[in-house]
């Protein structure tokens, strides 16, 4: 691939403005091999040259330019599967407050810590109804506000129960959670006495207002599954479907026919190999994954639980969940990185990110050469927003004197080095 130049860019996001001047990635290795210059401007990559050919335009004072050397420069990766409402209660004594200011300052820590891991986008699927009525939604959408220009943070909606007499006002509570500022409509089908009932209502409300639907499912009962398949193949913008781990329990041939009915259907499935949400009850929230693409369905990963009673040691970290499709399940590493990052954020309906010109500036820096090294040893990490550094994770690890290490060269990391500005 040629180094690319600066470009016209199209209008930005209608989210918010990026920050004002140039920053220039100094010296970064790309997956190819080539180590570049890259310069961003306006929230999007204006041009990447070879290392040494670029400098910063328009510049804004100190923190223009960042050193990367030593770095792997990546897409930034999105989570389409977080619970920001739950997050972080998994050692809270008693009920789980969702009075709407505890609900934001949780959900806001843990967009941070995932933020820091590398994600510059999330959707959370946030309960309405029951105990919560509307106070977790009101909590989460306000962490949405508070954290503008950080990290992209979406919701879906979530009721427990849309059939009968108790499913009137769980449908009434869904209509008003879009109209408040819910992205998305969702739930779990498989906890409502009638599950083919609640995925007609869902998809309903979808309808009406032109939003995405995001369910939840074990994906256990194949039957149960076509018929959701069907409903769902008509619908635009989408229905994504997690985490279906069910699927690796049925036999291989039934398996392979649920898999064809939702490629046809153009359903995406979302897979939790960190673990599995309290939504579901499941063993560890991974579906069969080269199934499912060797089918043709779009596959991608999310976090799930994180630090809730479900999982209390939930990390909500992409590059683990990357990390495992590779090392669990098989993927390559590059297409295990695409399922938290390019498939992520085409489920998610967000723009592509490449590392050249005219592409969004959504960015991942790790310090490696090679992204098996990056997915095994990915601790010191410089995130990038709309344009601008938003997290910085500096590892540093010190050994004694050795003079074996001296002797064969090997490599020393010390303060001050590589990625500091």
């Amino acid at each position: 691939m040629p180094d690319s130049q600066p470009q016209p860019s199209p209008s930005p996001s209608p989210s918010g403005a990026a920050g004002p001047g140039s920053l220039l990635l100094a010296g970064a290795r790309l997956t190819d091999g080539r180590t570049v210059d890259v310069r961003l401007h306006g929230g999007r990559i204006e041009a990447v040259g070879t290392a040494g050919s670029l400098s910063p335009a328009r510049a804004c004072g100190p923190g223009a330019r960042v050193d990367l050397g030593g770095y792997l420069l990546l897409p930034a990766p999105a989570d389409p599967h977080v619970h920001g409402d739950t997050a972080l209660t998994g050692e809270t004594p008693g009920p789980v407050s969702c009075d709407p200011p505890d609900v934001q300052r949780r959900a806001t820590e843990a967009a941070l810590l995932q933020l820091g891991h590398g994600a510059t986008a999330l959707r959370a699927h946030v309960r309405v109804g029951d105990v919560p009525g509307l106070g977790a939604l009101i909590g989460v959408l306000r962490a949405r506000r508070s954290l503008r220009g950080l990290t992209d943070l979406t919701t879906v909606a979530m009721p427990r129960v849309l059939t009968g007499a108790a499913g009137a006002d769980g449908l009434a509570l869904l209509r008003d959670a879009v109209k408040m500022g819910a992205d998305a409509v969702g739930g779990c089908p498989d906890l409502d006495p009638d599950p083919t009932g609640y995925v007609e209502a869902v998809l309903e409300v979808a309808a009406e207002h032109g939003c995405p639907v995001d369910l939840h499912t074990d994906a256990a009962d194949p039957a149960r599954l076509a018929r959701l398949a069907a409903m769902a193949g008509g619908l635009r913008p989408g229905v994504t479907l997690s985490p279906c781990e069910g699927l690796a329990r049925l036999p291989s041939d039934v398996a392979a026919r649920a898999a064809d009915r939702l490629a046809a259907a153009g359903v995406t499935v979302v897979c939790l190999p960190q673990g599995t949400c309290g939504a579901v009850e499941g063993r560890d929230g991974t579906a069969p994954v080269r199934l499912l693409r060797a089918a043709g369905v779009r596959v991608t990963a999310g976090s799930g639980a994180l630090r809730d009673v479900s999982n209390p040691v939930g990390r909500g970290d992409p590059l683990e969940a990357a990390y495992l499709l590779a090392s669990r399940h098989g993927l390559r590493p590059e297409d295990a990185y695409d399922a938290v990052s390019a498939a992520a954020r085409t489920a998610l309906g967000l723009p592509e990110v490449r590392v050249e010109a005219g592409f969004p500036a959504e960015l991942l820096a790790v310090r490696g050469d090679r992204l098996a090294g990056a997915l095994s040893l990915a601790y010191s990490r410089i995130v990038v927003h709309r344009g601008r550094v938003v997290a910085r994770t500096s590892a540093v690890r010190e050994y004694g004197d050795s003079a074996a290490a001296t002797d064969l060269g090997l490599p020393r990391q010390g303060r001050g080095g590589p990625g500091r500005r």
